[in-house]
């Protein structure tokens, strides 16, 4: 059986979010409104590298008679996709600083993500989406080190 693209990237996506909160509730036997923001925000990130790598694949997809989402989206809406998913990562930053402000640490980690989204949002193609693969990696890997020292550190000036 083939799955859908649609249902692979969502699959995805979810499963790190579920991931995520039940390595925080066998830590912290509760998962709390901000752990559930920060499996968000990670979930989204990891999502947006495969939507990138999806973006650099179209042509060969279509050549190749694959419908997975971002052939379905065409260009235009998954690199919409790309940013909406970054959007997702800082609201949800700014979802648990509300909650604990220490976290809005993980918001220096935004510095890296803004020339991937320009790269995405002028219109790189194939092999120029390489660096953006990767670097989307590296947004996801300081994104994430930040938001937990910034969650540990509201943690410890109780």
């Amino acid at each position: 059986m083939v799955t859908p693209g649609w249902a692979r990237s969502s699959s995805s996506c979810s499963s790190v979010w579920w991931a995520t909160l039940g390595t925080t509730y066998t830590q912290a036997l509760t998962v709390s409104p901000a752990s559930i923001a920060g499996a968000v925000g990670v979930g989204a990130i990891a999502s947006a590298i495969l939507v990138a790598n999806n973006l650099r694949d179209i042509p060969t997809d279509q050549a190749h008679g694959k419908r997975t989402l971002a052939v379905r989206l065409g260009e235009t809406r998954t690199r919409a996709l790309y940013a909406a998913l970054l959007g997702l990562a800082l609201a949800c930053v700014l979802v648990a600083g509300r909650i604990h402000p220490t976290a809005l640490i993980a918001l220096l980690s935004f510095a890296l993500a803004v020339p991937l989204l320009w790269r995405v949002l002028r219109g790189a193609l194939g092999k120029n989406l390489v660096p953006v693969l990767s670097g989307t990696g590296r947004f996801e890997l300081v994104y994430g080190a930040l938001l937990a020292l910034g969650l540990g550190a509201a943690t410890q000036l109780r």
